[in-house]
């Protein structure tokens, strides 16, 4: 035998597949007939993949854009609420202590002024003084009402009427006040002026609120007892009025809860809140009325705002301040007397972020 014939061939290198001699397929990938067989298969599923592909890139390009579009939705939203709301050093230097068992509860008190300028801080009255605990678990909200006539101590001033130390030092002042008389800390404030409280209520198509006195203001309105649909001027009368009401102020702070129950229900069943001609003018019309301490930032706001995003009417208890009834008392006038004994297991509850063994709290409802 030659050596040609017992040699191996060098195209038969170990690693180098020789054609088969069952399939017809030559080492070059050809068949007996001169085609690749990978030819007659591949160019389908190339189209089918590239297809896939195009349909993949368009769906990711689409998501990019929506996410763009939803992102800077909300930084134009951040823009309009940083540039247009008034942020002013309006917490005191305080001397009350958070205690350790509220964890992260949020004290927020909420003003209403009757001012007309926009520092909302002109020494104008202050008719809504509304305080809201935040729970630890955000899955509880309590409201306070303080009337304006309850009598307390002013720091600086002696005893007065509670609307009086917003008359003195604005909303400092009457956080001092009112941090004194609970010894619970504040957190936040935010104040906002009628004629932004008139466009919340429009922009949000009005409210239905339950009236539990049926009463007429004239040139505004006549509500009969039972639920009654009010444009922002309405409401703006309603909540202000107090002279033809059984309690004065003490009724008129539960219509105050209720406008507040009413707007938080309009939200939550109209889904006002996902529309973004509406969201946009409500930042808009709020901002533009809205007065906050410096640290009540646009992200405070929204972080919090979500964390409340699964509370229900259920979920949030109205509660008025203690007293023991009326009285006059010289340069002060009429004035409501604190319930000394009510106030501390009120203020207690507050303090501890625990409102269960606080009396008197009407759930999910202000009348």
């Amino acid at each position: 035998m030659s050596d040609e014939t017992s040699m191996p061939h060098a195209d038969d290198a170990p690693g180098t597949p020789g054609p088969s001699p069952h399939d017809g397929t030559s080492a070059t990938g050809e068949t007996s007939d001169g085609a690749s067989s990978r030819a007659t298969k591949a160019p389908g599923r190339r189209r089918r993949r590239s297809k896939l592909r195009v349909l993949l890139y368009t769906l990711l390009a689409l998501l990019l854009i929506v996410a763009l579009v939803i992102g800077g939705f909300f930084l134009y939203l951040k823009y309009v609420f940083d540039s247009n709301v008034s942020r002013e050093k309006l917490l005191p230097s305080s001397n009350v202590t958070r205690d350790a068992a509220a964890g992260d509860a949020q004290n927020i008190l909420l003003l209403g002024s009757d001012s007309r300028n926009t520092s909302l801080r002109d020494g104008s009255r202050s008719d809504v003084i509304q305080l809201v605990h935040i729970s630890n678990d955000r899955k509880q909200v309590s409201v306070v009402h303080f009337p304006r006539d309850y009598y307390v101590d002013i720091p600086g001033h002696g005893k007065n009427k509670i609307n009086a130390a917003y008359a003195y030092g604005g909303p400092t002042l009457l956080i001092q006040t009112i941090e004194k008389a609970t010894n619970v800390h504040m957190d936040h404030v935010a104040q906002i002026g009628f004629k932004g409280f008139e466009k919340l209520t429009d922009d949000m198509g009005g409210v239905d609120i339950y009236v539990p006195q049926a009463f007429d203001e004239k040139g505004y309105g006549s509500w009969s007892k039972g639920m009654n649909h009010m444009n922002g001027t309405q409401a703006r009368h309603y909540v202000q009025e107090r002279h033809q009401l059984k309690n004065g102020d003490i009724d008129r702070g539960k219509n105050q809860q209720a406008w507040i129950l009413a707007m938080f229900k309009k939200a939550k069943t109209q889904g006002v809140l996902t529309n973004p001609v509406t969201i946009t003018k409500l930042v808009g019309d709020i901002s533009d009325n809205l007065a906050v301490d410096d640290g009540f930032t646009s992200g405070y706001m929204t972080s919090l705002a979500y964390s409340l995003r699964d509370l229900d009417t259920q979920n949030i208890t109205f509660y008025t301040a203690p007293y023991t009834g009326f009285g006059n008392e010289g340069a002060a006038g009429s004035v409501d007397y604190v319930d000394e004994a009510g106030l501390e297991k009120l203020s207690d509850g507050l303090r501890k972020d625990d409102m269960s063994g606080v009396p008197n709290g009407r759930v999910g409802a202000a009348s």
